[in-house]
């Protein structure tokens, strides 16, 4: 016997509760923004305005572009005294995940590319025309 309770499950072609899929869509929403803003907040209290990476500097106006990375990739990893974040702008912080997803598939890493260069075509469409146009002697 299966280890659900059948009662919980709907059955096919039952109605789904919207309102109760949405609340824990919303639920989930609020917890992952509560969690973001939290580890933020410490990180701008903690660290410099300055991406740690290009070395930019950060007011109150731009504030927006600075982001906080997480050193070991972690996102649940959030120490208190801020050891595993960095403030990165957005570019530079792109451009340490880009560099990371690279590591982790192993091609190209040390270039930062997104994809395998493509190589030169070799295919001539027009190998052959020139014959082709010539006209026919009468």
């Amino acid at each position: 016997m299966s280890t659900f309770d059948s009662k919980k499950r709907r059955r096919p072609g039952g109605k789904i509760d919207a309102s109760k899929l949405d609340e824990i869509v919303a639920q989930a929403r609020r917890s992952a923004h509560q969690r973001m803003r939290g580890y933020r907040e410490q990180s701008l209290r903690i660290h410099p305005w300055v991406c740690a990476r290009c070395g930019r500097e950060f007011t109150r106006e731009n504030l927006h572009e600075l982001t906080v990375h997480h050193k070991d990739h972690d996102h649940d990893n959030n120490p208190a005294d801020g050891s595993n974040w960095e403030n990165l702008c957005l570019y530079c912080h792109d451009w340490e995940h880009q560099k990371y997803s690279q590591q982790v598939r192993g091609d190209n890493a040390s270039f930062g590319l997104t994809h395998a260069e493509a190589k030169p075509a070799t295919h001539n469409p027009f190998t052959g025309l020139k014959d082709l146009l010539k006209k026919p002697k009468k």
